[in-house]
């Protein structure tokens, strides 16, 4: 089976790595990560369907998952310089450049242009800061599951 992407967009804060752990704890309290839902639709928001929780916590979840992952941000832990396994890293400034023309893209120029994604490895992940009248507005989360 092929790698499954998964995106969201947050609202902005310094602190990327809380940001991270925030969104975290929202999209497993609403059970929005495999085995509960197996393919969660995405995007996602505040507002898509929620089953909730159906493990006691995140570390739960994704042994319960095992290799393929819990096809969400669920499966990243933390904000690294660079993308890795497990970890969140900024979108470079080459490829903000070459996809959005820009070193400050505003929401609709990252929703309309996805196609970075097809260059995130398998359990990576990348963060994008979203601005709106050239002030930093959203945090765009974006990576592949495992599996």
């Amino acid at each position: 089976m092929g790698a499954h992407p998964y995106w969201y967009f947050v609202p902005y804060q310094k602190d990327i790595n809380k940001a991270l752990q925030e969104l975290r704890q929202r999209e497993f309290k609403a059970g929005r990560y495999n085995p509960v839902m197996h393919f969660p639709e995405f995007p996602v928001d505040t507002t898509s369907p929620s089953i909730g929780a159906q493990h006691e916590s995140i570390e739960e979840a994704m042994a319960a998952a095992d290799a393929d992952g819990t096809r969400s941000i669920l499966d990243i832990a933390t904000v690294e310089d660079e993308p890795d396994f497990c970890a969140a890293g900024p979108l470079t400034d080459e490829m903000l450049q070459e996809y959005f023309d820009t070193m400050e893209p505003s929401h609709e120029a990252v929703d309309d242009n996805m196609d970075f994604l097809e260059e995130i490895d398998r359990g990576h992940c990348v963060y994008i800061v979203v601005y709106k009248e050239n002030k930093p507005d959203e945090i765009f989360f974006a990576g592949y599951s495992f599996d």
